[in-house]
């Protein structure tokens, strides 16, 4: 089974742009949750190792003789990643992190390195298995998305630049609509390859329209640099699941 270029070549760019930023700046503007892993036993080493992974991984899945192997690092760190955000969860700081919060975001990017994994397996058996995990998981984190959104509307509808018509709420409630739709299409597996892709392009706008401008704007401030790939990082999950042969 194989994935198309353009999908792979995204994901693995984006995770060695989201590992730059973090090895350049030790802060938890640009870690985010991923900061608790500095409260571990030799957390900065650890952390720093994990990143590294990420870079080692982002490349190899650009080459077809290192996309299985690199596939594999590339799920290692994802799910050490998503545990990272546990203790938010428990802490729930706030509505948002009691229902999952970011561990759904990087457990899509997880779940986008089972897909790379699936389209380099030989044996077609495993493969269908391995995407239909990856199909289900990113429908799972796709409903968190929307929940998230549901809970949240108006800081969703803040989120939303105001030059874009027809207005804030509009996009906060159309965009909750799109990811309940786009869940519900993985999860039951019905028009599942258009869902993703649609799905996959919102938030690849998202990216651009929402935190590419204040980034610009604002070029030192390391959140919006951490937001960014982590939006791109989503947005090549998606691509990568979207173009595997079978769903």
């Amino acid at each position: 089974m194989k994935s198309g270029s353009c999908g792979r070549v995204f994901f693995g760019a984006s995770a060695v742009y989201f590992s730059v930023i973090a090895l350049l700046w030790h802060d938890s503007a640009s870690w985010q949750n991923l900061y608790h892993i500095w409260s571990l036993p030799l957390g900065s080493i650890v952390g720093e190792c994990m990143m590294v992974a990420q870079i080692a991984g982002g490349v190899g899945v650009q080459f077809p003789r290192t996309e299985r192997p690199a596939s594999m690092v590339l799920c290692g760190v994802y799910l050490c990643f998503s545990l990272a955000c546990i203790p938010d969860i428990l802490a729930a700081a706030n509505v948002y992190d009691k229902y999952g919060g970011s561990f759904f975001v990087f457990l899509s990017m997880f779940f986008g390195a089972v897909a790379l994994l699936a389209s380099t397996e030989t044996d077609e058996g495993r493969g269908v298995l391995l995407a239909g995990v990856a199909r289900l998981g990113l429908g799972l984190c796709a409903s968190s998305f929307a929940l998230g959104q549901g809970l949240l509307p108006g800081e969703t509808a803040r989120a939303v630049p105001k030059w874009i018509p027809p207005g804030q709420m509009f996009w906060a409630v159309a965009t909750t609509a799109a990811f309940t739709l786009a869940a519900a299409a993985m999860l039951v597996h019905l028009h599942t390859r258009l869902a993703i892709r649609l799905m996959t392009l919102m938030v690849g706008l998202f990216g651009l329209l929402v935190w590419a401008p204040q980034l610009i704007g604002s070029p030192k401030a390391h959140f919006l640099w951490s937001e960014l790939a982590e939006t791109f990082l989503v947005t090549g999950a998606g691509w990568v699941v979207s173009e595997l042969r079978f769903l």
